[in-house]
């Protein structure tokens, strides 16, 4: 799952004023994490892969997703509503 960590509000201040607070998205993730976010399966997305619709970042053996990517797979693949 993908979850990025939540502070209260008095701690963020306390942060931000101290200039430490500095909250990372991840701008790479793994097969898992892609497919949560693009809300298909492990396989799914491999199949996306393999068919070369979706482009992958391979450090050694281990495959992710670029953030970007997947955002431009979902715009390729949205459709207007049409009254036809």
């Amino acid at each position: 799952m993908v979850t990025y960590p939540l502070q209260n509000k008095e701690r963020q201040g306390s942060m931000k004023a101290q200039g430490i607070y500095n909250p990372v998205r991840k701008r790479l993730l793994d097969i898992k994490d892609a497919g949560e976010y693009l809300s298909r399966s492990v396989w799914g997305i491999r199949e996306l892969m393999y068919k070369g619709v979706l482009p992958y970042v391979k450090f050694d053996r281990r495959i992710y997703f670029d953030i970007h990517d997947l955002d431009k797979v979902i715009e390729q693949y949205k459709r207007q509503f049409s009254n036809d």
